[in-house]
């Protein structure tokens, strides 16, 4: 009986061997399975950082690809326009050298026949001075002459007003020394205030507001 009772002490105590070599073996095959999954986890992240970098690397080529065109065609559309502008410059250029040469070709063309429309105006008045002093002066002729000179002097004064040339006022006016030009003076009275004209002696005139030929006047003084 008290070996009985020993037997199964020892038994309660101290697990059987094979009881011992069953959870030795769960134990290996559950470090096993836990070591597997580890790898096995392992080799799931290593993939996964394997397509994450090769995705990285692709959207960086395909946006360094994307950023190339943008400046190609950037810089394409800068030349176009930079041809078009040295284009417009070019035309520009060239026209302003040909408005430059014919407003030169004018100007030398009106320095040249500078006096055309005065000396055309003014042919009639030669040719009636002409017939004038071919024509036989007889008794009694000597008022047509003087009547024919007066018309010719009127067609005269008549064509250098078209050509805007005037004669400048003198007699009984204020001296001005830019448009008068005193040759001589006499003592001033009531009918000739000083520094008047008493006297032209020869008519002055003038080109618009240019003095061609001073009046040459006696003055008050």
């Amino acid at each position: 009986m008290a070996k009985e009772k020993e037997s199964e002490t020892k038994k309660s105590t101290f697990p059987d061997e094979k009881h011992v070599q069953d959870k030795d073996t769960a134990a290996q095959i559950h470090a096993h399975v836990a070591a597997g999954r580890d790898k096995k986890t392992n080799a799931t992240e290593s993939v996964e950082d394997q397509v994450l970098d090769e995705t990285k690397a692709d959207l960086d080529e395909l946006l360094k690809g994307s950023g190339d065109t943008k400046l190609q065609q950037e810089n394409k559309e800068l030349k176009d326009k930079l041809a078009q502008t040295e284009d417009k410059y070019l035309r520009a250029e060239a026209e302003i050298r040909n408005m430059s040469a014919r407003q030169q070709k004018e100007i030398n063309s009106m320095l040249k026949y500078d006096g055309q429309k005065l000396a055309k105006s003014i042919l009639p008045v030669a040719d009636n001075l002409e017939r004038a002093l071919a024509a036989e002066v007889k008794a009694g002729g000597l008022d047509q002459l003087h009547k024919g000179v007066e018309m010719t002097q009127q067609h005269l004064i008549h064509s250098l007003e078209e050509n805007h040339i005037t004669e400048i006022k003198a007699a009984g006016e204020k001296f001005d020394p830019t448009k008068h030009q005193a040759v001589s003076t006499v003592p001033a009275d009531n009918d000739h205030p000083a520094e008047t004209v008493v006297q032209v002696l020869q008519k002055g005139y003038m080109l618009q507001d240019r003095v061609l030929r001073p009046a040459m006047v006696v003055v008050a003084q």
